[in-house]
């Protein structure tokens, strides 16, 4: 009689293949870790791998340079290094823009030092009247684009040196001399009057920070005013006017249109326009060597902030209470002290923008009895060549202005996306060394001024390399440089709304069977539309009036309303480009104003009382 006997259980599968299966599982709920490795992927290749292909271009001779350097396209070479530091020419290439980059740097330094430190001390400290009217008000020419203010200087004081319409003053009979019309005070002054709002901003937050109490005990226990400010003011402010400096230093390292527009009628270069000129003159290799300095500087001067910061810790005061803030009594100066800081107002924003408003209004600068809405909408312009209409007529406004809002859109769009997941995986991601690279790499495009980013951009993505085509000229490269350099703002922004919210939505979410991309769709993503928002339009306000990082991966089809304003201070068409200009400050202020209202804050909020 035949005995059935029970089939034998399958035997278990392999020990690994166990554990394969089961990180499998856990990747599909939970997929942070592949994220991660996609992001650590994506940014190591747009943001480091420029960096090292423009020191690689640095350091290979590039052809046409055969014949000086005596080797072959390619090789590892020492030329450029030659050519830029020690050569007849090295003073013209680098020596000489690095000393007026160092003048123009100190120079507005000083000015927006004077002015919104001033400023600041007014608003905070004192029973000025309109304290909170000043404090919006003093912020405003941080709105406008940089270049806004050189464009209305060369309109004032424009004379022939330059060729093209001569400005107010010229017009006049009054010849104005070239040190006024062009070179570093002009650029000193626009600069100046551009980026005060930083110091204001930085140095009358941290003044009121300080406890009027403290100066009040000095006082009490005999000590002299100098002896007040000496010992207490001083140390306190300290981290906030390192910081100002240190910030406009930066941007005036990076900035371009305006040594380009007050600098180049005059010759004067500083390091952004070297760089620029030795890329339209094709000389690659210096400009990898002066993008390689430039990044240098900007990486020092970011390290010696964050240096300063952490020395400035121990000048910290803690206490139960909330902070006692005493305004001095001006006395009968309240009502001069609000004039004073009216008209830096009127000039820093009235001014430049009422003179663009007439510049284009008439035909002779200034002459209201040659008013004219010819540069506007007319059908065509006598003598022009390459604008020959109005700037609403033809379709190089439109154009530029469409390039601008469809690149400058998406790229906002990506980038707070991507600040946002940046912020999730290293919120919630398990993996220490992902999340520390993220945070690094994703925050060192701000290290680098825009100038330079964009020429180590170019250097990479200018040749096909691999499977990758060469993608100069092409929106696609447009909208990857924006998005990479504003990354770190979104970063940032995406890293602290992660870890306010906690894991306890998503948490119950997943036990409730959603997966991954549910839980983000219908959780994370509505409840951080506000970091979404703010990831969104801050790029977008800052990509519309952004110049120094577009203004050498522009062509003729991705021309943007900034390459346009530039384009044609070139071809010496200034009532056209001061149109152009106008326009683009006008969309700034609005988007700037109307997120103000949508987030509901504001760039001076606590300055004015």
């Amino acid at each position: 009689m035949a005995v059935r006997t029970k089939a034998a259980p399958p035997p278990p599968p392999p020990l690994r293949r166990r554990r394969l299966l089961y990180r499998l599982r856990v990747l599909r709920h939970d997929p942070t870790a592949v994220l991660g490795l996609i992001l650590v992927g994506v940014l190591a290749y747009l943001v480091v791998a420029p960096l090292v292909a423009v020191l690689s271009d640095a350091f290979r001779l590039q052809y046409g340079d055969e014949v000086h350097a005596g080797q072959q396209p390619g090789e590892w070479t020492g030329y450029y290094l030659w050519r830029v530091f020690r050569s007849q020419v090295s003073g013209l290439l680098f020596y000489e823009p690095l000393l007026n980059t160092l003048v123009v740097s100190l120079g507005t330094v000083l000015f927006a030092l004077v002015v919104g430190g001033g400023m600041a001390w007014m608003v905070t400290r004192t029973n000025v009247p309109g304290r909170r009217w000043l404090a919006g008000a003093l912020v405003v020419p941080y709105m406008l684009p940089s270049w806004t203010f050189s464009l209305a200087w060369l309109t004032l004081f424009k004379n022939d040196r330059a060729g093209g319409q001569v400005g107010v003053l010229q017009a006049q009979g009054i010849r104005t001399p070239d040190w006024l019309a062009y070179g570093p005070l002009p650029i000193v002054v626009t600069l100046g009057l551009h980026y005060y709002p930083f110091v204001f901003l930085l140095v009358g937050n941290a003044l009121r920070r300080i406890d009027a109490q403290l100066e009040d005990s000095a006082r009490i226990l005999g000590a002299p005013r100098r002896v007040v400010v000496r010992r207490i003011v001083a140390p306190l402010m300290l981290p906030a006017l390192s910081s100002a400096v240190l910030l406009v230093v930066g941007r005036v390292l990076g900035t371009f249109g305006t040594p380009y527009v007050l600098g180049l009628p005059a010759d004067y270069r500083v390091l952004s326009t070297g760089l620029y000129q030795a890329i339209r003159d094709r000389s690659t290799g210096v400009a990898s060597v002066l993008t390689a300095v430039i990044v240098i500087i900007g990486v020092l001067i970011v390290f010696c902030d964050a240096r300063l910061l952490r020395e400035h810790r121990r000048f910290v005061t803690v206490g139960g209470k909330g902070a006692m803030d005493r305004l001095s009594d001006l006395r009968t100066w309240r009502w001069p002290a609000f004039a004073l800081g009216a008209v830096i107002f009127v000039v820093s924003v009235v001014v430049p923008v009422l003179t663009l408003l007439l510049s284009s209004l008439t035909r002779t600068p200034m002459d209201l009895s040659t008013l004219t809405l010819s540069y506007w909408f007319a059908d065509s312009l006598p003598g022009a060549v390459g604008f020959p209409h109005g700037i609403f007529r033809g379709s190089e406004l439109w154009t530029a202005a469409w390039n601008s809002l469809r690149i400058v859109g998406l790229a906002s769009v990506i980038c707070a996306v991507a600040g946002l997941l940046i912020g999730y995986v290293v919120v919630r991601g398990s993996a220490p060394r992902i999340a520390a690279f993220l945070r690094q790499v994703s925050f060192l495009p701000y290290l680098i001024p825009g100038i330079a980013f964009a020429a180590a951009s170019l250097s990479l993505f200018a040749v096909a390399r691999g499977p990758v085509p060469a993608l100069y000229g092409t929106t696609f490269l447009l909208i990857l440089v924006m998005a990479v350099t504003h990354l770190p703002y979104s970063s940032r922004s995406g890293i602290a709304a992660m870890t306010q919210l906690g894991r306890d939505p998503e948490e119950a979410a997943q036990i409730a069977g959603a997966n991954w991309w549910q839980r983000m769709r219908r959780i994370v993503f509505p409840i951080q539309k506000g970091a979404l928002v703010t990831g969104i339009v801050l790029p977008f306000i800052s990509g519309l009036k952004e110049l120094s990082i577009v203004v050498m991966l522009t062509t003729t089809g991705t021309e943007l309303l900034t390459t346009l304003s530039i384009g044609l201070v070139d071809y010496g068409y200034t009532q056209l480009a001061n149109a152009v200009v106008l326009v683009i400050a006008l969309v700034s202020f609005t988007m700037t104003y109307l997120t103000q209202r949508l987030t509901k804050s504001s760039l001076a909020s606590g300055l004015g009382g």
